[in-house]
């Protein structure tokens, strides 16, 4: 009899949690869309440290009104559409929505010189690996990067371009934007054939990259490797935050022992993958590396690229400014001189959060844009699929 109440007992969990899935993935009403809307209209100006810096108050209700005046015909993928539209026109690279997104298309793209290609994939879609972005169902690559640009700032290349890839294997801005039809189902359209792929839970997506490059050999936040026999000391720092296990000091006290001990040649510093965090994380490292041999032109290089945002671009002016660096790679996605220090609120209906800056970051006066490499590397996919880095390899060769 007991084991009979368990099984009805397990069967209107189920029920339940169906049903709750099921109210989730329901439209908001047209009402909902409204309060979302005046909710986000109100807090916004009220929260942002000055969110009418490059958009006027009176073009900013505009555009709420006429998202409100299409409320018949949006949908939840419309309407995260429109907030995207929205949140470009305000041109505040720290300040975004973030709906929640459970599904992806198990495949991701870079950017090189020849192209878009494939360069992580879950093992089904393994055989697409460095396959090259033609277009997306019936939609060319330059059309679908045109209607991308409606909804991702596109003044800084690298912003641009880091947005756009971690959207294109998104099915619900996919659908928003109407390149698909459907958000289970897309086809890729790979050395101009079709590849159609399902989309799966982020969750228990495992996408990996087929590479041996250096600079994705750990995921530690910070570590560090001897390489060209000993001549060059490679330090990469891939998240402003501490490692769980070993804090930055201690760190940062193995790295230069290893260094005295070593007498390399140079010293670079990898931020290429670094998106952000805490800037005061490195404090410690610029400290010791102020009054360290290797702080002399021709000894210190700095990787930057498109990834390289927020405190970790902080870090990399730093260096810049104030250490007798070489900035080498791709132009940063952050500008350097932005709002930022970002807080977050939910819309009441739709849950998704808003994110905005409260304070002015000016890291260099009169300086525009993002922050440009001394030396420029256009990455190619022929040396990435043969395990070459370009900006390396570059350093490698340099004398002084």
């Amino acid at each position: 009899m007991l084991h009979i109440v368990r099984i009805k007992i397990s069967y209107i969990l189920l029920l339940f949690l169906l049903s709750i899935f099921k109210i989730n993935a329901q439209n908001l009403t047209e009402k909902q869309f409204i309060e979302d809307l005046e909710f986000l209209k109100t807090e916004l100006p009220k929260k942002h440290k000055n969110l009418f810096g490059k958009i006027s108050e009176r073009k900013f209700n505009q555009k709420i009104l006429e998202i409100e005046k299409k409320r018949q015909s949006l949908n939840n993928e419309t309407f995260e559409i429109e907030l995207y539209k929205l949140i470009k026109k305000i041109g505040d690279e720290h300040t975004r929505i973030e709906p929640k997104y459970r599904n992806i298309f198990p495949i991701y793209f870079d950017f090189f010189k020849e192209g878009i290609f494939v360069v992580k994939t879950d093992s089904i879609h393994s055989k697409l690996m460095y396959k090259k972005l033609n277009g997306i169902e019936t939609h060319t690559i330059k059309s679908v990067i045109n209607d991308y640009k409606r909804i991702i700032k596109d003044d800084n290349k690298s912003y641009f371009e880091i947005y756009f890839l971690n959207f294109i294997n998104n099915p619900s801005v996919l659908k928003g934007l109407n390149i698909t039809k459907s958000n289970s189902e897309v086809k890729f359209i790979l050395d101009n054939q079709e590849f159609p792929i399902l989309a799966t839970n982020k969750e228990n997506s495992a996408l990996t990259k087929n590479t041996q490059l250096l600079r994705f050999k750990h995921k530690d936040n910070y570590w560090y490797e001897l390489i060209e026999n000993n001549k060059t000391m490679y330090f990469n720092y891939q998240d402003c935050a501490e490692q769980d296990g070993k804090t930055f000091e201690i760190f940062n006290n193995e790295l230069f022992n290893a260094i005295e001990i070593q007498k390399p040649e140079k010293l670079i510093i990898d931020l290429r993958n670094n998106s952000g965090g805490n800037s005061a994380i490195l404090k410690p490292f610029l400290e010791k590396l102020k009054t360290n041999y290797l702080n002399k032109k021709g000894s210190l290089y700095i990787l930057i690229g498109k990834k390289t945002f927020s405190s970790a671009l902080m870090n990399a002016i730093d260096l810049k400014r104030n250490y007798n660096s070489i900035l080498i790679g791709e132009p940063t996605s952050g500008n350097v001189n932005h709002y930022g220090e970002t807080r977050g609120f939910y819309l009441p209906n739709s849950k998704i959060i808003i994110g905005y800056s409260t304070k002015y970051w000016e890291n260099w006066k009169g300086y525009s844009g993002s922050l440009k490499p001394d030396i420029q590397i256009d990455y190619s996919i022929e040396n990435f699929k043969n395990n070459i880095d370009e900006a390396i390899e570059y350093i490698k060769q340099l004398e002084f």
